[in-house]
């Protein structure tokens, strides 16, 4: 039915789709302590690692394929793991899942910093790997999801802003320390950082009780948590996402050697990677205006539309610089509002009564996918000739993705 989807993001401000528990009863204290420890968590786990490579892999000589691989195993972990830890969230709440995550996740940076060999700096980052399924936007979101309600898009919104601040907070202070401290005593003040930040955060924000699951919206809304796994929309969005968030990162990354390549030098290419930041902040600003205004379905095909088309530009303008640097902004804009778009992905459909579930089965593809992107991408773009080749086809990429989250329409 086409009046079904907008329906139901109209239900997004009615108060069967949170809690049903009045506004003055939610812990106050959960939404600063997510900004804080998103910020931390983020920058310590994920940001510092890619400014302080340079220096593992010279003071140790491992390759830097080697290092990046532990890296993006980590990633595949978190997929993996976010599924049952879903199962955790829905039925127990955020406060152990969270506070355990921490202690895990500065256990491991520590690991990692004192990793005598390859493969302990491997075993270490999968360790990473568990603690960012139980500490990132996932869990941070199912909690946002059953306190805030009716009222969740401002509260998403609110911390994936401040998780947008993590790499300009963590990289510049990461490499400030590395230019004092070799990269093993700049990990392990990190992780000091880490667990003084998140365990107690965690630990005392997240003390209120776990609303009761919600209850269904509407008749359409009694159907279990598998059958909707196993039903055309969520099949056919889970794959729209999953494609189009393998284009997107494999963009992100090659955006630099595709301007290097353009005749872009270092700096400005730099400049384009932070404007891209910027404008998906900028982005994020305006989802909630954006769901208020259109249907779940449409909302979801006209920003892979958009993010296709901003792709498609990078490929096919030449330049001058200056124009590409620019470009940039539009393509962080749309990132942004897609960061938001798979947080309320499951809501806007089905719901919050499975939402840890749901929502752990949906990301998981889209992370590997992600985590997947850097490698396939440098190999896509040797293949093809060159990285405007390689923005080409990812662009084609996401039109195929729209036409599969068209037809994910309830």
């Amino acid at each position: 039915m086409p009046g079904a989807d907008r329906s139901a993001a109209a239900t997004n401000t009615g108060p069967g789709v949170g809690t049903g528990t009045p506004e003055r009863s939610r812990p106050r204290a959960v939404l600063p302590a997510l900004c804080a420890t998103q910020i931390t968590g983020w920058g310590v786990v994920y940001y510092a690692f890619p400014v302080l490579n340079s220096r593992i892999t010279a003071d140790t000589g491992w390759s830097t394929t080697s290092t990046t691989a532990a890296f993006s195993g980590a990633l595949l972990v978190s997929a993996l793991v976010g599924i049952p830890v879903g199962r955790v969230l829905d039925r127990r709440g955020p406060r152990a899942v969270m506070t355990g995550g921490s202690v895990l996740a500065a256990t491991a940076v520590l690991a990692i910093a004192h990793a005598p060999s390859l493969a302990a700096f491997t075993a270490a980052w999968l360790l990473a790997g568990v603690a960012m399924a139980a500490t990132f936007y996932h869990p941070a979101f199912a909690a946002l999801t059953r306190w805030w309600g009716e009222q969740r898009v401002r509260a998403l919104t609110v911390v994936t802003l401040a998780g947008g601040l993590a790499s300009t907070v963590f990289a510049p202070l990461t490499a400030a320390l590395a230019t004092h401290f070799d990269w093993r005593t700049t990990y392990v003040l990190l992780a000091l950082v880490l667990a003084a930040v998140t365990i107690p955060a965690h630990a005392l924000a997240l003390r209120a009780p776990w609303p009761p699951v919600p209850g269904p919206r509407s008749g359409r809304e009694t159907t279990t948590g598998t059958s909707i796994v196993r039903s055309r929309p969520f099949l056919l969005l889970t794959a729209a996402l999953t494609l189009n968030g393998f284009a997107i990162h494999a963009a992100v990354i090659a955006l630099v050697p595709l301007l290097l390549e353009r005749g872009a030098d270092p700096s400005a290419a730099a400049w384009a990677l932070g404007l891209g930041g910027v404008g998906q902040t900028l982005g994020r600003t305006l989802y909630a205006t954006l769901a208020r205004r259109s249907g779940v379905t449409a909302r979801t095909v006209a920003l892979i539309a958009l993010g296709g088309a901003t792709t498609a530009a990078l490929g096919l303008v030449p330049g001058p610089i200056p124009l590409l640097v620019v470009l940039a902004v539009p393509a962080g804009m749309v990132r942004g509002n897609l960061t938001l778009l798979q947080a309320t992905a499951v809501t806007d459909r089905w719901g919050a009564t499975h939402y840890g579930r749901l929502s752990g089965l949906l990301a998981a593809p889209v992370t590997v996918a992600g985590a997947l992107a850097p490698f396939a991408g440098a190999a896509l773009a040797t293949e093809l000739g060159g990285y405007p080749a390689l923005f080409a086809a990812l662009a084609a990429t996401t039109a195929v993705a729209c036409a599969l989250a068209a037809g994910s329409r309830r």
